[in-house]
């Protein structure tokens, strides 16, 4: 009787570790969406800048403490393909936080399982008593 109440409580604890290193990989990859959506956001106003700016304008991009002068079609392209890798890496971090949902709904649905034995064990045995 002692014995499975130890193999309960030890199936416990190792979702519990489970389900935490779920939970530590969901922060990372909303983390990284926050870190993603706000470079894609700068990057569009970037693009609407340079839009509006006139076929013969100048454009600098900035290297370190220098300004450097740099084509303006060369720069639409730039802040073009920043802005599609951008977006396809969204979308892979938004598969991956639907993986890791997934996951931690499974981890949840485990844990409460095991809390119902275990209390259906301590249930039986206070009975007994």
């Amino acid at each position: 009787m002692a014995a499975n109440l130890e193999r309960i409580q030890q199936q416990m604890q190792t979702e519990l570790e489970k389900f935490k290193a779920v939970q530590k990989d969901l922060q990372k990859l909303i983390n990284t969406r926050q870190q993603l959506d706000g470079q894609l956001n700068e990057n569009k106003v970037v693009k609407e800048e340079l839009d509006i700016i006139e076929p013969d304008g100048n454009v600098y991009k900035l290297i370190g403490p220098v300004l450097v002068k740099q084509d303006l079609e060369e720069a639409k392209q730039n802040v073009g393909k920043r802005i599609e890798y951008i977006t396809t890496e969204l979308k892979r971090n938004e598969t991956g936080i639907k993986d890791v949902e997934k996951k931690r709904g499974a981890s949840q649905e485990t844990l409460s399982k095991l809390q119902q034995q275990y209390q259906q064990f301590l249930t039986k045995a206070a009975a007994k008593v």
